[in-house]
């Protein structure tokens, strides 16, 4: 796939369609304007895993390894694909033998909002811009549920992962009132069962061309002096083994190229942006929101993982984070979201988003949308008075 947006971005990747992952994207790289070449920044993205839990209990479900997330693929109309394409994908182990071929990989573009503004310094001068995105979607049926699997590309370089849900709540799933559940329906008779969705991604950067990449976290903490007012301070810690994260305070990664720098001489980077999670405490693999393990071809899903890793392996990537020295490190990323119904959770349910994003840091040396006025103003341009 291939996608010019407005402001002269270029971004390219394939794809191919697992049996249990679904959707993979493979070589994705950004070429934004003025860039001689394509920067290759992930090797392979995928989702990992969608783990739900039921709050009574009783159920749990590990939906891509478990309940045939793939073999859910949905046809999709062409008005849910507005300007775009609907490209065949054949599902491997389809339901239905006899017609593996889904059209049901949507590529399309859609509307950001604004890029940028700035006002500028002559009265009435506004720089301003309205951004597109190329987005890549599926959609995947489990039980009652629909989960629409988005991947959008922005001009500035910014990726934007995120899962909605949506469907129906199930009518099998209404407790007794036992305060694990929300009164649906008439009078509070019909309980819907309250459960978490545990969306994992694997992402197995390739900056620049070269798995070597490093992992770097910052924390950034806040303190005051009597009298004084607050300063904060950020302090920069090197990963060097592998890694179980929190999102805590002023925390957040970024993995840097080992071998890309920008025209400035900085070496090139993506911050890693978690979106609103609801940490889900009933599991290992779940207490954490990053994760950063040495590439290994076996471990491909964060829990219920199906390939084999040997007797010691483990089948979850908590079990995988051991100390090992990060050479060719893998990212995965945990949001969670709990999930109590509500009367208009019916019908059919509105979509609930979960998901973060891949931030740009000093991928190029000035915002790669700069208009040509203002291509001069790097770093310090203030003249001298």
């Amino acid at each position: 796939m291939e996608q010019k947006l407005e402001g002269g971005t270029v971004w390219r990747m394939c794809w191919h369609y697992e049996s249990n992952a679904g959707l993979v994207l493979d070589d994705i790289s950004y070429q934004p304007k003025g860039e001689r070449n394509p920067i290759k920044v992930l090797s392979t993205a995928k989702l990992a895993q969608i783990h739900v839990p039921y709050d009574d209990g009783n159920v749990e479900y590990d939906d891509l390894t478990g309940q045939g997330f793939a073999q859910g693929l949905q046809q999709l109309d062409p008005a849910e694909c507005p300007g775009g394409t609907i490209k065949t994908v054949k599902v491997p182990g389809a339901w239905d033998p006899a017609h593996p071929n889904v059209k049901g990989l949507c590529t399309t573009t859609r509307a950001r909002g604004h890029a940028y503004r700035m006002a500028g310094e002559r009265p009435g001068k506004v720089f301003q811009a309205q951004g597109k995105d190329l987005l890549v979607y599926t959609v995947n049926q489990v039980g009652w549920y629909e989960y629409i699997t988005e991947w959008r590309f922005s001009g500035d370089g910014t990726m934007t992962m995120q899962v909605g849900a949506t469907g129906t709540l199930s009518p099998m799933d209404y407790d007794a009132g036992d305060g694990r559940g929300w009164p649906i329906g008439k009078g509070a008779k019909d309980y819907a069962t309250s459960h978490s969705h545990n969306v994992f991604w694997r992402l197995n950067f390739g900056l620049d061309g070269s798995p070597e990449g490093r992992i770097e976290q910052y924390d950034s903490k806040t303190t005051q002096a009597a009298g004084q007012l607050p300063k904060t301070k950020t302090t920069r810690t090197k990963i060097t083994k592998e890694l179980a994260g929190d999102a805590v305070g002023g925390r957040w990664w970024r993995v840097v190229s080992a071998k890309g720098k920008n025209k400035d001489g900085h070496p090139r980077s993506y911050e890693i942006v978690p979106g609103h999670t609801t940490k889900y405490q009933g599991r290992p693999y779940t207490k954490h929101d990053v994760y950063v393990t040495e590439y290994k071809k076996c471990e491909q899903f964060a829990s219920h993982n199906i390939r084999d890793c040997g007797p010691n392996g483990g089948k979850s990537v908590d079990k995988w984070v051991n100390g090992q020295t990060l050479k060719h490190p893998v990212v995965w990323v945990n949001i969670g979201f709990h999930h109590i119904a509500r009367d208009e959770d019916q019908e059919p349910m509105p979509v609930h988003w979960q998901g973060f994003q891949l931030a740009p840091r000093d991928v190029t040396a000035m915002n790669p949308l700069t208009p040509p006025e203002l291509s001069s103003h790097n770093g310090h341009t203030e003249q001298a008075r």
